[in-house]
C-alpha cells in the first residue's frame, strides 16, 4: 500500500476536489484547475510523441508564466525531469546549462529566443526548440502543439527517489552546479511548510518570487496542494506588485531580499494604501530587524522568515513565532524574526559545529557552521561527484553559512564563512554592521566587505545605497556604527552608490564589491 512520495500526488488531490476552482491568473488568462491540469497533459502527450522518456531533462527559460508553471507538472508525470534555467543569466550560460544537464528540448519564453538562437549552433543534442510565446523561424509553437495534442498520455511508474528537477546555483565564483532535487525531497518540503505555515483554498499567492529558484521554493506544489490559486507576475516591481494586491486580492507572497527592500521602501501613497493582513515568506538573505518593523508596523503585513539552500530543496529552518514573543515589543519582535529560526519538521537534523564538528554552546556568540542531515538534502551535484563529496561529508550537507545559536535554540547568520572580516584578529560579522546601518533614516541597502589594511589586514567597507531625497556623509554613516557597536568594527570606508551588483535570487554579490572597491580603499 506504500504509495511514492511525490507532489504529483498533490496534483491528483487537487484535481478532484478542486477542479472548477480558479487555478491560475497569467493577466488576462484564467484557469480552473481542471482547465490548468488539462494543458499540462497535453504538454505530456506532445513531450511523449516528441520521443521523451523518463529520467530525460527538459529545460525552460522563462519568467513566471502560466506555462512555465505548467513544468512543473507536465514533464515530471511523465518521469522527465524539468531544468529551469535563471532568464537572467547570459546566452554562454544557457548554453551550458542546457549542455550540462543533456536537455534533449529547451523551451523559451519570446523575450529569451534571440539569446538561445545566439548559442543554438554550440547546443548539438537539443533535438527540439518550443517558443512558450512568440514563435518564430526555427522555433515549434507550444500553444499550437498543445491545441492539436490528446490529453492522455502513458503514466510511468515514479520512485520518490527519482529527480523531479535539476536546479543549478548562481554560479557567482564559478560555473554553476546542478542540484539533483528528488520527488521525495520536494514532497517533504511542501509538507513541511505547510505545517508551518498555512494556507487554504481561499488564498491567493502572488508569484513575485521566480519559479527557476529552487522550484520557486516548491510554491509551485505548495500552492496547487491547499487548492489555492497561482497569480502570476511576468515583472516584479513594487508598483506592480501593490497593485496585484489591491486588484487580485493577494493573501500571501515571497519575498526575495530585493523584493522584500522595494516593497519595504516603495513610494508612501502605495505603502499608506496598501492592504493590510497579507502574509508573506521572505529568505535568501538575512533581513534587517529594521525591514522587519517597517513591513508589519507601516504595511500591517505579517512577515515570517525562511533559511534554505538550493541544495536543501530549499527550507531548512523557519523563524516560528512563539506565544511568549507577543508579549514582546514590535522592535523586540523584530530583532527575532530577524534570526533564522528552528528546524522544519520535516527538514531533517540541523547544527551548528565548530571547526571540530562538535556543537557550539547555545550561548548567541560562539560561531559555527550550519550543517544538516535529512530528507531535505539533495541526492548530489549532477555530474559532479567531486563537487557533491565537497559539500557532504561525514553524512552532513555543509552549508557554509556562520551562525550562531541562542539560548532557545534560535539560530541566528552572521555571515558566510567567506564573507566574515578578520580584523586585527577579530571576527566583523558583516551582517551585524549592514543590520546597524539599515535603522538610518537614509539608508535603503548596505552592503559590507572586508577590504586590505595595511595595519589591521582587512577593515569594513560599507557600500551604501541611500533612499530617494536623503543625503549623508561618510562621517555620518560611520558615527552612526560607532555610536552602537564595538568601534573595530566600524566601517573604514563608506561608498555611496545608486545600487548594489546582484545575483537574480537577490543576492549582493560581495565578490564584485571586494574586486571593484579595493582601489577606492584607502589604507
Amino acid at each position: 500500500m506504500e504509495v511514492p512520495l511525490s507532489p504529483l500526488e498533490f496534483a491528483r488531490r487537487a484535481r478532484r476536489l478542486y477542479a472548477n476552482r480558479e487555478a491560475v491568473v497569467d493577466g488576462e488568462l484564467r484557469l480552473t484547475y481542471e482547465q490548468f491540469f488539462e494543458r499540462c497533459d497535453r504538454w505530456s502527450s506532445a513531450l511523449q510523441a516528441f520521443g521523451i522518456k523518463p529520467g530525460d531533462r527538459v529545460a525552460y527559460i522563462a519568467p513566471n508564466t502560466h506555462a512555465q508553471l505548467e513544468s512543473f507538472y507536465a514533464v515530471p508525470q511523465i518521469g522527465a525531469v524539468v531544468v529551469p534555467v535563471n532568464y537572467r543569466l547570459i546566452a554562454d550560460d544557457f548554453a551550458y546549462i542546457i549542455n550540462h544537464s543533456g536537455a534533449r528540448i529547451v523551451c523559451a519564453h519570446s523575450d529569451y529566443l534571440q539569446a538561445v538562437d545566439s548559442v543554438r549552433a554550440e547546443l548539438p543534442n537539443v533535438e527540439q526548440f518550443v517558443a512558450l510565446e512568440g514563435a518564430r523561424e526555427g522555433w515549434l509553437d507550444y500553444e499550437a502543439i498543445l491545441t492539436a495534442a490528446a490529453t492522455d498520455f502513458i503514466r510511468p511508474a515514479i520512485a520518490e527517489s527519482d529527480l523531479i528537477s535539476i536546479n543549478y546555483t548562481s554560479g557567482t565564483t564559478a560555473r554553476p552546479k546542478g542540484v539533483m532535487i528528488t520527488h521525495r525531497n520536494a514532497y517533504l518540503n511542501v509538507v513541511g511548510t505547510l505545517a508551518h505555515h498555512a494556507l487554504a483554498p481561499k488564498d491567493r499567492y502572488l508569484w513575485t518570487l521566480p519559479m527557476f529558484h529552487a522550484n520557486g521554493w516548491t510554491f509551485v506544489w505548495i500552492v496547487t496542494a491547499r487548492g489555492a490559486a497561482h497569480i502570476c507576475l511576468r515583472k516584479v516591481e513594487p508598483r506592480t506588485i501593490f497593485e496585484q494586491i489591491e486588484t487580485e486580492h493577494i493573501s500571501i507572497f515571497c519575498a526575495a531580499p530585493t523584493v522584500l527592500i522595494g516593497v519595504a521602501n516603495a513610494p508612501d501613497e502605495l505603502r499608506q494604501n496598501a492592504r493590510r493582513g497579507v502574509r508573506l515568506l521572505t529568505a535568501g538573505a538575512p533581513p534587517a530587524a529594521a525591514t522587519i518593523e517597517r513591513v508589519e508596523g507601516e504595511l500591517g503585513w505579517d512577515l515570517t522568515q525562511v533559511y534554505g539552500l538550493t541544495e536543501t530543496s530549499p527550507f531548512i529552518t523557519i523563524c516560528e513565532e512563539r506565544p511568549e514573543h507577543l508579549q514582546l515589543s514590535p522592535q523586540e519582535r523584530a530583532v527575532i524574526k530577524a534570526r533564522q529560526g528552528v528546524e522544519l519538521i520535516t527538514s531533517g537534523e540541523l547544527l551548528v559545529v565548530d571547526l571540530n564538528g562538535d556543537e557550539v554552546p547555545h550561548d548567541g556568540e560562539t560561531i559555527g557552521e550550519i550543517v544538516v542531515r535529512g530528507n531535505a538534502v539533495m541526492k548530489g551535484y549532477y555530474n559532479d561527484p567531486e563537487a557533491t563529496a565537497a559539500a557532504i561529508r561525514d553524512g552532513w550537507f555543509h552549508s557554509g553559512d556562520a551562525a550562531v545559536v541562542h539560548e532557545d535554540g534560535y539560530i541566528e547568520i552572521r555571515d558566510r564563512f567567506k564573507d566574515v572580516i578578520i580584523s586585527g584578529g577579530e571576527n566583523i560579522s558583516s551582517v551585524e554592521v549592514e543590520g546597524v546601518l539599515l535603522h538610518h533614516p537614509a539608508v535603503q541597502e548596505v552592503a559590507i566587505v572586508g577590504m586590505p589594511h595595511k595595519r589591521w589586514g582587512e577593515s569594513p567597507h560599507a557600500f551604501v545605497v541611500l533612499r530617494p531625497g536623503t543625503t549623508a556623509t561618510e562621517d555620518e554613516m560611520k558615527q552612526f556604527v560607532r555610536d552602537r557597536l564595538a568601534h573595530f568594527k566600524t566601517p573604514q570606508w563608506v561608498t555611496f552608490v545608486d545600487d548594489l551588483p546582484k545575483t537574480a535570487t537577490g543576492k549582493v554579490q560581495k565578490y564584485i564589491l571586494r574586486g571593484g572597491g579595493a582601489s577606492i580603499a584607502k589604507q
